[in-house]
């Protein structure tokens, strides 16, 4: 499962059911690129919205700018960790969800974590979203 689009080993155990939108474990050579959490707000650090979807969409560019601004692409990427403020309202907009991820993302699904919050530091953030990348050398 490795090649020039997926440049790491996808790692599932093959008794295991399979992984929706996201992987089990990836294993990856090269330059480690760790992007603090981002919200969903603009390069000027505004929110231009208060609806979940459209900060996890902008979330996840702000991951790619940073990644992208090391030379890497969103296939780099190998781990996320998402903190949400409200698990129902994620579960219910599933979909639309689904596709935010991939209109930034692609068909690229890393490892990923997701947890519940209280509440994020930034006041009007919905989600925030960090990330690791590896980079080949």
């Amino acid at each position: 499962m490795t090649g020039p689009e997926t440049p790491h080993q996808f790692l599932h155990p093959r008794h295991w059911k399979r992984a929706k939108g996201y992987a089990n474990g990836i294993a990856a050579e090269g330059r480690t690129v760790f992007v603090a959490g981002q919200v969903g707000w603009n390069a000027d650090q505004q929110f231009e919205t208060e609806d979940f979807v459209a900060q996890v969409r902008q979330a996840l560019a702000n991951i790619v700018a940073v990644v992208r601004e090391a030379g890497g692409t969103p296939q780099h990427i190998t781990r996320l960790t998402w903190f949400i403020t409200d698990k129902r309202e994620y579960l219910s907009r599933l979909a639309e969800v689904g596709e935010a991820y991939r209109s930034v993302m692609g068909k690229h699904f890393p490892a990923m974590t997701m947890v519940q919050v209280a509440a994020l530091v930034e006041d009007g953030a919905k989600v925030e979203i960090e990330a690791a990348a590896v980079l080949p050398r």
